[in-house]
């Protein structure tokens, strides 16, 4: 298993269907499991996934819309329920804590597990750990809606060739990372000269808003993006009167910023044909697009030596 993967527990919009659950996405990154957007079902999709609540360190919530959050009670009960030990930290819109209070208790329950809720009210850094930071951002849909991304911080590789040609080795390799440079025989030795830039890695998570500036600092040179798709481009306006994107705006978001790996989701029912939303997001996205299906499991690309450059500035 991939130490750094997306598992898509549900892929609908506002209704489910026969084949697609409400949404439902688990990032592991290496060890650290963040819930994104639990909607209705996700504890079961869970299960059918092989995946499990002990995973979970942090859930995330866009938006207080049903298909984004009333799968919520069933994971915080299931945290007590299967005596998760750790802290789970509970991030979503400030403006919906009444909501957020009212499924947390919608039942009765013992509450063993511990939560630790951490309301968003602007955008910015908002966590902090071994994965790098985790960041809002402001969207536009109808009620307030933030997306989420993270961020690993850039390094650098150490280069076998250049250790060697330098004369560096065992232990004087930690050495050298550690303190910026190292005295070998009789010249100084820095680590520019022996290694080589790592791009930390990034991800993105945008769903249910228009186009805005938002949705491009989100997707800024991700590695891995998933955006909303509701909608295709002939029904372009009604994408625009509910606040939501086609896949070629989604695409053209990829584009733009950068993206290794576009993951379309958030599908509406009208449509049923999948492959619909891939022609016409590679018709303005040329890099690896995912169309999502519920309980598919996405990789993080492997690290890359440098960034995929965006195709072209916004005007």
């Amino acid at each position: 298993m991939s130490g750094r993967e997306l598992v898509v527990l549900g892929t609908a919009s506002q209704a489910p269907t026969r084949r697609r659950n409400h949404n439902g996405y688990l990032l592991l990154w290496d060890g650290v499991g963040m819930l994104l957007d639990p909607g209705e079902g996700t504890q079961r999709q869970m299960t059918h996934a092989g995946v499990s609540v002990h995973q979970v360190h942090h859930v995330l919530i866009s938006h207080f819309h049903g298909d984004h959050c009333l799968g919520l009670p069933g994971v915080v009960q299931r945290l007590s329920r299967d005596h998760v030990p750790h802290l789970v930290h509970v991030h979503y819109p400030a403006s919906g804590q009444r909501y957020f209070e009212r499924l947390r208790h919608a039942a009765a329950f013992d509450e063993t597990a511990r939560l630790h809720p951490e309301p968003v009210d602007g955008a910015g850094v908002i966590a902090t750990g071994p994965f790098g930071t985790l960041e809002a951002a402001r969207l536009d849909h109808r009620i307030e809606t933030f997306g989420y991304r993270l961020a690993e911080p850039d390094g650098r590789r150490m280069v076998p060739g250049l250790l060697a040609r330098h004369g560096v080795r065992g232990a004087d390799i930690g050495r050298l990372q550690r303190a910026g440079d190292l005295v070998v025989g009789d010249r100084r030795v820095t680590l520019d000269e022996v290694s080589e830039p790592r791009p930390g890695q990034r991800f993105a998570f945008v769903m249910d808003t228009r186009l805005c500036d938002g949705v491009f600092a989100l997707a800024d040179r991700a590695d891995l993006l998933v955006i909303e798709s509701t909608f295709l481009d002939t029904d372009a306006a009604l994408a625009e009167r509910y606040r939501h994107l086609t896949a070629a705006q989604a695409a053209r978001v990829a584009a733009e910023c950068g993206v290794r790996h576009l993951v379309l989701t958030h599908f509406s029912q009208r449509y049923t044909d999948p492959r619909r939303f891939h022609d016409e997001a590679a018709a303005v996205f040329d890099g690896p697009i995912t169309v999502a299906d519920d309980l598919v499991r996405v990789p993080v690309p492997p690290r890359a030596t440098s960034r995929r450059q965006p195709s072209r500035s916004r005007g």
